[in-house]
């Protein structure tokens, strides 16, 4: 008799993933990705071996792939969701906003105007995603429903960055001799690789910046 509530109560265990598409399991996919590079960026820091520095920035593209794929799985299959837009924005906030920010700190922006910089970054990341949920039916087309344009840069673009970081890494320009060098302002180092990181996220929240969306 003690197991008829168990029996009784597992379907509500899987009731969620009863509410996923095909495309939502893709955007995990993009999820699992920026995860995976933020545990890399942690792991290079611990061992210094610069392939997990690489497997980090490698997994940009994969999230970003992730991410293309679950839009166009959702738009054939017309299972577009308000489930699926909120957990596409979340795995996009975890991949291409705080998985580059830890791959730039591992790469030596260890500064304190380096950290409000990738502060910076991330929270114009946040804010993009969060304007654009609220805004998407607005500048939904009338016919098809597809949003017509962006407003600011689509947070996917820090792929940009990742590879920048990539390219510096192959190069040895990390940790002490990144690129851009390092200037002492005030109480703080800060170095002139983090203004990718800014010019990124304030081209993402600029309201004039109009990218149309293919």
């Amino acid at each position: 008799m003690q197991g008829l509530p168990m029996e009784r109560s597992a379907p509500r265990h899987f009731s969620m993933l009863r509410e996923f598409h095909l495309a939502d399991f893709f955007t995990l996919g993009n999820a699992a990705c920026g995860v995976g590079a933020i545990l890399l960026s942690m792991l290079y820091m611990a061992s210094g071996d610069r392939s997990h520095f690489y497997a980090a920035a490698a997994l940009a593209p994969a999230a970003f792939l992730f991410d293309v794929l679950d839009g166009r799985i959702a738009r054939a299959r017309h299972q577009h969701s308000p489930l699926g837009r909120e957990l596409d924005s979340l795995a996009d906030v975890i991949s291409f906003g705080m998985a580059p920010a830890a791959l730039g700190f591992a790469a030596g922006l260890q500064g304190g105007w380096d950290a409000a910089g990738l502060v910076y970054f991330v929270c114009c990341g946040v804010s993009r995603l969060a304007r654009y949920n609220v805004t998407a039916e607005q500048l939904a087309d009338d016919s098809s429903g597809k949003v017509r344009y962006f407003e600011g840069t689509p947070i996917p673009t820090s792929v940009v960055i990742t590879g920048v970081l990539a390219w510096a890494a192959w190069q040895g320009s990390v940790g002490d001799r990144l690129w851009g060098g390092a200037a002492h302002i005030g109480p703080w180092d800060v170095h002139g690789l983090v203004l990718l990181f800014v010019l990124s996220g304030s081209l993402m929240i600029s309201k004039t910046l109009h990218i149309p969306k293919l």
